[in-house]
């Protein structure tokens, strides 16, 4: 039950379309700009870091919010299930299925709720490298580190269940691979 339960509010929580409705606010549809992608990611590239941070914060508390309230009164694999259900809620968004996103930001935020220690290392890392780098390079070294670090962290079947939501991941790259708005139109892209 706790279970079933923990999946639907997270899965209500990920369909909260937080970075369309961050970017509406500054006058800009993410499904008709960039990679039409409704995520954190699209908002940065067309709002910039200082309109886009809600999209980031608020597409992460998706998932954190349902884990880590199902982590508290249920355990572990119920606050999994919670993360579980706000990507594909994220992803798969009723009553427009085909118009979410890939889950990214809510992969973080519930990887602070599952793997405190983990999540806080990798965000350190992520600061780092983001100095030496950039914020886009810095992240996706943090996530793909994330598993490695809680490897030292955490019991071996808490990392390959973050194994199972990292291909959920990689799998929305494969098959929502967009083009970008401009080649929608028939006009030559822009990149």
């Amino acid at each position: 039950m706790e279970y079933g339960l923990a999946a639907l509010v997270g899965y209500l929580c990920g369909a909260i379309p937080v970075a369309l409705l961050v970017a509406r606010r500054h006058g800009v549809d993410l499904l008709t700009v960039g990679d039409r992608n409704p995520g954190a990611w699209n908002a940065l590239d067309h709002l910039g870091a200082r309109r886009a941070w809600p999209a980031f914060v608020g597409d992460g508390l998706k998932a954190f919010v349902p884990a880590a309230v199902a982590h508290l009164l249920f355990g572990f694999w119920p606050a999994y299930a919670a993360v579980a259900g706000a990507m594909v809620g994220h992803a798969f968004p009723l009553p427009h299925p085909g118009r979410g996103g890939k889950s990214i930001m809510c992969f973080v935020g519930g990887a602070f709720a599952l793997s405190p220690l983990a999540a806080a290392v990798c965000a350190l890392v992520a600061v780092a490298v983001t100095l030496m780098t950039n914020f886009a390079y810095a992240a996706r070294v943090a996530v793909v580190a994330f598993p490695l670090v809680q490897l030292v962290t955490d019991p071996v079947e808490h990392v390959a269940a973050t194994g199972v939501l990292m291909t959920f991941i990689g799998v929305l790259f494969v098959t929502r691979r967009r083009a970008p708005a401009s080649a929608a139109r028939g006009a030559p892209p822009t990149r």
